[in-house]
């Protein structure tokens, strides 16, 4: 079964890849023909990619949610919400930056061993700790919720590249086929809309299985801490924008500081070998 679950996930990598290169070319050159391929190497690189998870899960007796492993589900996740995104809005630019970020988390993951059956060295108080339907779901919302903050930084990444070029009247072809400034716009703020409370559940579920195994000093663990900022930043961000007029180039200035914020974390999770978190290797 983890042979299965090996070839399918280097065969999602493979699909992603290809995925990449259309999504490219087809922005650089408009041809639409090669939408439909683009949107086919994603799909199946996602049916891949559930696959691996899948028989990876099987062959394990559960879904792993330590180590390598947490990187090969936020990239599911990731390709999951950026897939329902683009058939929404049938815009294929943001593919040129979501599809290859689920990449590269996928690469990273394999050299950290996730194909590879290597696992986090958990001890058995931490084990305890994961031993609740709480810590999937916790898990879970987490991911999606930085999916969803991906697609927004992304989204304001692109609002601001597209801001200067204006500003400097410096447009090129490729400028008119990208979206248009509302539409970066509403794209971070509605991701960031809908992560947002994906995001507060999940830290409530995670503060809820800290409190109920007693854990001593959880609110001081660094991923904590920096959850807790990362919440802060985008419940700012959401109310400046909402209630105080905060659209355009200072939203996506404020949201590409809480989506750096949610990178660092992600990377003190898998560094830092201290506190009660088992995501670290």
């Amino acid at each position: 079964m983890l042979q299965v679950a090996f070839v399918a996930f280097w065969l999602a990598m493979a699909f992603y890849a290809a995925a990449t290169v259309l999504y490219a070319y087809q922005v650089a050159t408009k041809r639409q023909a090669l939408t439909w391929y683009a949107t086919f190497a994603t799909g199946a690189g996602f049916l891949l990619h559930t696959a691996s998870v899948g028989f990876r899960s099987s062959a394990t007796d559960g879904t792993e949610l330590t180590g390598a492993n947490v990187l090969v589900l936020m990239a599911w996740a990731l390709v999951l919400v950026y897939f329902l995104l683009e058939h929404m809005l049938k815009v294929k630019t943001y593919g040129v930056l979501l599809v290859p970020a689920a990449l590269v988390m996928m690469l990273i993951a394999q050299v950290l061993g996730a194909s590879r059956s290597v696992l986090a060295d958990v001890t058995a108080e931490q084990a305890a700790l994961l031993d609740s339907w709480r810590v999937g779901i916790h898990v879970a919302l987490i991911a999606f919720a930085n999916a969803g903050y991906a697609i927004g930084a992304a989204a304001s990444l692109l609002y601001v590249v597209l801001e200067r070029q204006l500003k400097a009247r410096k447009t090129t072809k490729l400028f008119s086929r990208l979206p248009s400034l509302s539409q970066a716009d509403k794209v971070a703020g509605r991701s960031a809309l809908w992560a947002f409370p994906a995001y507060s559940a999940g830290l409530l579920l995670g503060v809820l299985r800290a409190i109920e195994t007693d854990v001593s000093l959880w609110w001081a663990d660094a991923r904590v801490v920096l959850a807790g900022i990362v919440w802060v930043v985008f419940a700012a961000y959401l109310v400046l924008r909402w209630r105080h007029g905060w659209q355009g180039r200072r939203g996506a200035y404020l949201l590409l500081i809480g989506f750096a914020m949610v990178v660092a974390l992600a990377i003190v999770a898998r560094t830092v070998p201290v506190g009660f978190h088992v995501f670290g290797l």
